[in-house]
């Protein structure tokens, strides 16, 4: 009588637990399109890069703030002849203020700054990250984390490359696109010797990018 008991009870139970597997998750290929539309509309960002490892990537580190009409401020750590240098900036217009861990502010223009490295370029719809998702080859969706669903694909050297300076050649990562929004949360990439991860918050805060002060 316990056995037909025991056996009457797991098999009410197998239906609700087989269908309680969670939602179906989408296709990989829908959900980047998406995201790149999403990320067509962003007014302003956070964005934080670091590394793990010894990647052969110039930029090390960065946190920074970033506006869809091209300004950014924030610092940067760069590898200049073997050595750390960290170097605080503000992009305002066609002009870059720049100071290292000593002295003073000093100015380039913007296409000075293009030949090591423009953040302002992660929002451009043409060259950022929208472009990045949009040209992103064999989507996958692994799985759902923390609100945010986890994908796997292929991303194109020369696109990407115009957002971690370094890289030249087609790169196999994983993107976290954030299930309510379809904005990107998260860029990990696996290169040579180490690994690039790129993160972004604070989507659309008010953000205003002034020359400092002392830049006369």
């Amino acid at each position: 009588m316990l056995k037909k008991l025991l056996l009457v009870v797991v098999l009410a139970l197998l239906p609700a637990c087989s269908s309680g597997g969670g939602a179906e998750l989408p296709a990989g290929p829908d959900l980047t399109k998406k995201a790149s539309e999403a990320m067509k509309t962003v007014k302003s960002a956070a964005f934080s890069i670091s590394t793990e490892g010894k990647p052969k990537v110039p930029v090390k580190k960065a946190d920074g703030r970033l506006t869809a009409a091209g300004d950014a401020d924030g610092t940067i750590t760069l590898e200049v002849l073997g050595n750390l240098q960290e170097i605080t900036f503000a992009l305002v217009g066609e002009t870059v203020h720049f100071k290292g861990p000593t002295g003073g502010f000093q100015k380039l223009t913007r296409a000075d700054l293009a030949q090591l490295y423009d953040p302002s370029l992660i929002l451009d719809p043409a060259k950022g990250v929208s472009q990045l998702l949009g040209t992103a080859t064999d989507p996958r969706v692994e799985a759902e984390e923390g609100g945010a669903y986890r994908v796997a694909t292929t991303f194109s050297g020369q696109v990407l490359g115009a957002l971690v300076p370094g890289v030249t050649q087609g790169v196999n990562g994983k993107v976290w696109i954030d299930k309510a929004t379809g904005r990107l949360t998260k860029i990990e990439l696996p290169l040579q010797d180490g690994t690039v991860t790129v993160s972004f918050s604070d989507y659309d805060a008010p953000v205003t990018i002034t020359p400092p002060p002392t830049s006369g």
